[in-house]
């Protein structure tokens, strides 16, 4: 018999979807988006000499338009309501989201 490893049961350990549900949460009070656009919220290694070694890279998908974007340069954990939002002012979303 097979068994399969939880892989999701560490992550869910350290409270990693309660947060990206909270960033998910922050990102909606910040912008004026419709209640049918998709936040997708990873943590990816930054490979740049002058970036730290995590990000947090939030995705606004919205329907029949192109997907938006904006980066934390902080780990998933690390990452503040206020870095969401001082995130989103710097990326000039406001502008492109009508």
């Amino acid at each position: 018999m097979t068994s399969f490893m939880n892989l999701m049961s560490n992550a869910q350990a350290h409270g990693i979807p309660a947060h990206v549900s909270r960033i998910k949460a922050w990102t909606r009070a910040a912008l004026p988006l419709e209640p049918s656009t998709i936040i997708s919220v990873n943590e990816i290694a930054c490979g740049q000499p002058d970036c730290p070694p995590r990000q947090v890279v939030v995705l606004i998908l919205r329907s029949g338009q192109s997907a938006l974007k904006y980066a934390i340069h902080k780990s998933l954990l690390d990452t503040t309501e206020e870095d969401i939002r001082n995130a989103i002012k710097s990326s000039g979303l406001f502008e492109a989201i009508p």
